[in-house]
């Protein structure tokens, strides 16, 4: 009978040397540290970016005085909020707010509805031409609104809305670019086979779209209205070419006739409406910015 083989002896493991299938210490450190650095950059980047919109609310709180006796002073001494007793009554806010909101709601609703169905047009309906037709569609993406404004303007005039609301409202609501390829992209991320199975139940295109594509872009939809509302809010230019009566201003062609209409610069008055103005979409932007920055990665899953 042969006796059993003594087992192999390992070789004792070296002072410091790392275990086996563990990485060794010093590469963990370089990450640990490279992790650090990256961490501090966006840190830094963060504060720089928030820094103005802090500045403004602090400048807000400020007095005449301080602000002309101490205009780099950071922090308010005494605090006041006259300034924005006084932005919100000098001026008509409350009318401006209302014209914003309103027009924000009209043109987020129809943009929501026409891109939803023009995304489902391009994603799912073959045409003749559909594919040069969306490719010129996304061009005029290319071209500066200061290119077409004064054939817009005139169109609006030979319409009979210029000094209207309706030359901010049915043009955007009508024909918005982005969301319409945001929404087909959308439509293209879903599965053929929930159409086919109401192609199966008999639904026609009408019903397949409201019963079954529509609910699952609701995603799509959520963020999409946030980006339009923001959009249409900070509007500027537009109003500013369209608008000549005070009563329909918006609340960013407001802020201009504002600091126009006092004989020295009240910064601190400025700052005050300028965040009277601002919070409520930054308060809309911080409610839906995951539902946003997740609607731009899933839009761009089902490209083709």
């Amino acid at each position: 009978m042969t006796a059993a083989p003594a087992p192999a002896r390992t070789a004792p493991r070296p002072a410091g040397a790392p275990a086996p299938g563990r990485a060794p210490r010093t590469g963990r450190g370089a990450t640990r540290a490279r992790t650090t650095i990256l961490h501090a950059a966006l840190l830094l980047g963060g504060l720089l970016m928030v820094f103005p919109f802090v500045w403004m609310l602090l400048t807000s709180f400020k007095t005449l005085p301080q602000l002309l006796n101490d205009p780099l002073g950071l922090w308010p001494a005494p605090f006041t909020l006259q300034n924005y007793a006084d932005a919100w009554s000098d001026v008509p806010f409350g009318s401006a707010y209302w014209n914003t909101i309103y027009i924000a709601v009209l043109v987020v609703v129809g943009t929501l509805i026409t891109a939803a169905m023009a995304g489902y047009a391009f994603a799912r309906i073959p045409f003749r031409g559909s594919k040069v037709l969306f490719v010129l569609f996304l061009a005029t993406q290319m071209i500066p609104m200061q290119v077409t404004l004064i054939p817009f303007y005139f169109l609006m005039a030979r319409l009979g809305w210029v000094d209207s609301h309706l030359a901010l409202i049915v043009p955007a609501a009508l024909a918005n670019p982005f969301a319409v390829f945001l929404m087909r992209q959308f439509v293209l991320s879903l599965p053929k086979e929930l159409e086919e199975a109401a192609i199966v139940d008999g639904a026609g295109r009408w019903r397949i779209f409201w019963s079954v594509i529509l609910p699952n872009l609701r995603p799509g939809l959520g963020a999409l209205a946030i980006i339009v509302a923001l959009s249409t809010w900070n509007n500027f230019l537009l109003p500013l070419v369209i608008l000549n009566s005070q009563e329909l201003f918006t609340v960013p062609l407001l802020l201009q006739s504002f600091r126009g209409q006092f004989g020295s610069v009240n910064y601190g008055l400025i700052m005050a409406a300028s965040a009277i103005a601002t919070i409520p979409m930054l308060i809309a932007f911080v409610i839906g910015q995951r539902r946003i920055i997740g609607s731009m990665a899933a839009s761009g899953l089902g490209g083709r």
